[in-house]
C-alpha cells in the first residue's frame, strides 16, 4: 500500500513523515522545502506476529509494509504549474490513497501561506488543484473515447458516464462523488483521476490542543465536518507528539501516550484508518522458518490470496487449511486447536477473513 501525504506548505506533512517513517525527510519553515518526493516504508504493527512466532519457533517476522510518500507542498495555481506543482501532482498519481494534513493549530514563528489558518479554505485549495488537474486528464480521456465512438456505437455508455464526471468536476466536486454502478466503477478506475482517490484528512494539531481535549478544537471540528460530507477518513494528530515519540523505547512511549490520554500512536490509527478506508485486511502465515502477515482486499477469495504468495499458489489452488487466530492462540497450538475441530478445509469459493491464519494446499 502507498500513501501520498499532501497538503499546503508548512502544514506539518515532512514533521510528520519524519515522525512516522524515521526518515529524516528535511523540514523547514519556508515553502518548497520538500522538492523531490520523500519516500519512507514502514511495518503495519500487528501483536498477532509475536505470538504466532513463539507459537511455530519462527526464524523470523515479516509484517505486512505501507510505503508513504511526502509530495511537496501545493499551492494555488498547482495544476497551472506555481510552486512547480504539475511535478508534484504527477507524484500523487501513483498513490493508492491520499493523507492530506491539514494545520489545524495556531504558531507565530511558522508562517502560513494564506497568511492565516483556514482548515476549510485550505482543503478547498488543494481539492480545486486536484479538480482542475482531473479535468485535463479527463478531457483527454473523452477526446479519445469520441474516436472510437465513430467505429463502434458500443462507446455512448463509457462517453455518457465520462460527460458526467466532467459535470462534477466543473461544480468543483470530486471524482469519487459521482454515482456509478460497478461497471462504471471499473471504467473510472482506468483513469488515473486524483479526486477518485481515498481521502485521510489529518487535523494537526497542537500539543496543547490534545491535552485539553481534540473535542474542543473548532478548527478540528471543521475538518471533521468536511470529512463527513465527503465520506472521507479523518484522524486528529499532533505531529509534535509523534516527533517526540518517534526515538522513544516501547515502555516509554507507552507511558508518554499514556500520560496525554492517548491509547496509541497516531502511526497506529493512521494504519487502521487506511485500512478501513481502503477496505483491507490482513491473514497470517506461519512456520519454523516465518511468520507474515499478507495484506488483501476484503471479499478475496482463497484462491487469489494465495496468488499473493505466489502465482503457481493460485494456479494450482487445492484447498486451503483456515484457523482464525483467536481460536489458534486459545488453543496454544495448531495440533490442540486441530482436536478441538477449529482448523476448517476451505475450497476455491471461501472469503478470506482478517486474522486468518492459512496454510494453502496446491499443485502445479
Amino acid at each position: 500500500m502507498k500513501l501520498g501525504i499532501v497538503g499546503l506548505p508548512n502544514v506539518g506533512k515532512s514533521t510528520l513523515f519524519n515522525a512516522i517513517t524515521n526518515a529524516g525527510a528535511q523540514s523547514a519553515n519556508y515553502p518548497f522545502c520538500t522538492i523531490e518526493p520523500n519516500v519512507g516504508v514502514v511495518s503495519v504493527p500487528d501483536h498477532r506476529l509475536d505470538r504466532l512466532s513463539g507459537i511455530y519457533g519462527s526464524q523470523r517476522i515479516i509484517p505486512a509494509s505501507i510505503e508513504f510518500v511526502d509530495i511537496a507542498g501545493l499551492v494555488r495555481g498547482a495544476s497551472k504549474g506555481e510552486g512547480l506543482g504539475n511535478k508534484f501532482l504527477s507524484n500523487i498519481r501513483e498513490v493508492d490513497a491520499i493523507v492530506h494534513v491539514v494545520r489545524c493549530f495556531e504558531h507565530d514563528d511558522i508562517i502560513h501561506v494564506e497568511g492565516s489558518i483556514g482548515p476549510a479554505r485550505d482543503i478547498e485549495t488543494i481539492r480545486l488543484e486536484l479538480v482542475l488537474s482531473d479535468l485535463e486528464i479527463l478531457d483527454r480521456r473523452i477526446e479519445k473515447t469520441q474516436k472510437l465512438l465513430k467505429a463502434d456505437k458500443k462507446y455512448q455508455a463509457e462517453l455518457d458516464f465520462f460527460q458526467r464526471v466532467k459535470e462534477a468536476l466543473n461544480e468543483g466536486k470530486s471524482a469519487r462523488s459521482v454515482q456509478a454502478n460497478d461497471e462504471e466503477k471499473e471504467l473510472l478506475s482506468t483513469v488515473a483521476l486524483l479526486t477518485n482517490k481515498p481521502v485521510i484528512y489529518a487535523a494537526n494539531m497542537s500539543e496543547t490542543d490534545f491535552s485539553q481535549g481534540i473535542e474542543k478544537n473548532a478548527r478540528y471540528q471543521e475538518v471533521l465536518k468536511i470529512a463527513q460530507e465527503e465520506h472521507a477518513g479523518v484522524l486528529p494528530i499532533c505531529a509534535e507528539i509523534e516527533a517526540e515519540i518517534s526515538n522513544m523505547e516501547p515502555d516509554e512511549k507507552e507511558l508518554f501516550l499514556s500520560d496525554m490520554g492517548l491509547h496509541e500512536s497516531g502511526l497506529d490509527r493512521l494504519i487502521k484508518e487506511c485500512y478501513a478506508l481502503l477496505g483491507l485486511i490482513s491473514y497470517l502465515t506461519a512456520g519454523p522458518q516465518e511468520t507474515r502477515a499478507w495484506t488483501i482486499s476484503q471479499g478475496t477469495k482463497a484462491p487469489q490470496a494465495a496468488g499473493k504468495i505466489h502465482s503457481d499458489f493460485e494456479r494450482g489452488f487445492i484447498r486451503a487449511e483456515v484457523v482464525s487466530y483467536d481460536d489458534l492462540d486459545a488453543c496454544g497450538t495448531m495440533n490442540a486447536a486441530k482436536e478441538k475441530g477449529l482448523v476448517r478445509s476451505e475450497g476455491k469459493d471461501y472469503v478470506m477473513k482478517d486474522g486468518d491464519v492459512v496454510l494453502f494446499r496446491y499443485n502445479v
